[in-house]
């Protein structure tokens, strides 16, 4: 108890909350699944868009709060996580293990009033990351492509949101947002390797911050252009790309390239950062600039 005592500091509820749910990285899902509603509506639904943003955060803040009730003695040992609200002493496990049921009952109700395949794709997100990829994170890399499968349904559960239906489409989108996640979190998982040591993770895919998990990274940023540019063959139904808006995606994808070969060649933590950087600027504007293609077509 005195070793967790010395990790803590003072902390508003409000600001316990903004942690046990994640907030930033829940306000970025929330973002991407309304990026999707908006790519799947024929008529903005404005109403349905701000119960997809309640509940979407509901889902994401869930499934955080079980995940920091689940890794609490581990979160204690990394200085990235240890002054969060269950690690450090300030929330009760009891409590974050509440905020949890109740966000996901009130999440998965509200996207059940959505539509039922909405809720049925929110459950299983959160089933797959508490269930699976958090207790596979101290055991496998392949934690990595587990947890991919979950951080990929948020851009097309807004697409099903809007329709009620899973197709090509969606599909599309949750190939792009699948692929992305590995030069994203390998990215992460370079620069705070001996962080995530400290608590027992393995990230990367050799386990080493080496020349084979360096090309991996590579190879996956190929594969997220590659999927991202689908859209402009018109092989993808009702989701399309124009040639315009696929060359700036296309100059995007290559930004991010440009650094993955970069930590290729260094393999030093700055370069991960800034790859890491890259691919939040990509996913971004690339979300954006598939809505401003569809809306001025």
């Amino acid at each position: 108890m005195s070793e967790v005592a010395t990790h803590t500091i003072a902390a508003s509820p409000w600001q316990d909350f903004k942690e046990i749910t994640k907030m930033r990285l829940s306000i970025s899902v929330v973002f991407s699944s309304i990026i999707g509603y908006f790519l799947g509506a024929y008529e903005i639904d404005w109403f349905i868009v701000a119960m997809l943003a309640v509940g979407g955060y509901f889902m994401v803040g869930a499934s955080n709060a079980y995940n920091q009730v689940l890794e609490k003695d581990l979160d204690a040992l990394m200085d990235r996580t240890k002054n969060r609200p269950v690690a450090s002493g300030r929330m009760s496990t009891r409590t974050a293990l509440a905020i949890a049921v109740i966000f996901t009952i009130l999440g998965l109700g509200i996207l059940y009033y959505i539509n039922p395949t909405t809720a049925m794709f929110g459950g299983i997100s959160i089933f797959m990351y508490v269930l699976l990829y958090t207790p596979l994170k101290t055991k496998t890399p392949l934690s990595v492509f587990v947890g991919a499968f979950p951080g990929a349904i948020p851009f097309m559960l807004g697409w099903v949101a809007a329709t009620n239906d899973f197709g090509i489409e969606p599909g599309t989108l949750f190939m792009i947002q699948f692929f992305w996640q590995f030069p994203h979190f390998w990215a992460i998982g370079w620069f705070l390797y001996d962080d995530y040591k400290k608590g027992g993770f393995f990230m990367l895919p050799t386990g080493k911050r080496d020349k084979g998990t360096a090309f991996q990274v590579v190879i996956y940023t190929i594969w997220t252009i590659l999927a991202s540019l689908v859209p402009a063959l018109g092989v993808t139904g009702a989701l399309y790309l124009s040639p315009i808006a696929a060359i700036v995606v296309g100059g995007l994808g290559l930004f991010m390239l440009y650094w993955a070969i970069q930590l290729y060649k260094k393999r030093d933590a700055v370069t991960a950062k800034r790859l890491m950087l890259s691919s939040v600027t990509y996913i971004t504007l690339l979300q954006i600039v598939f809505v401003i293609d569809k809306f001025l077509r």
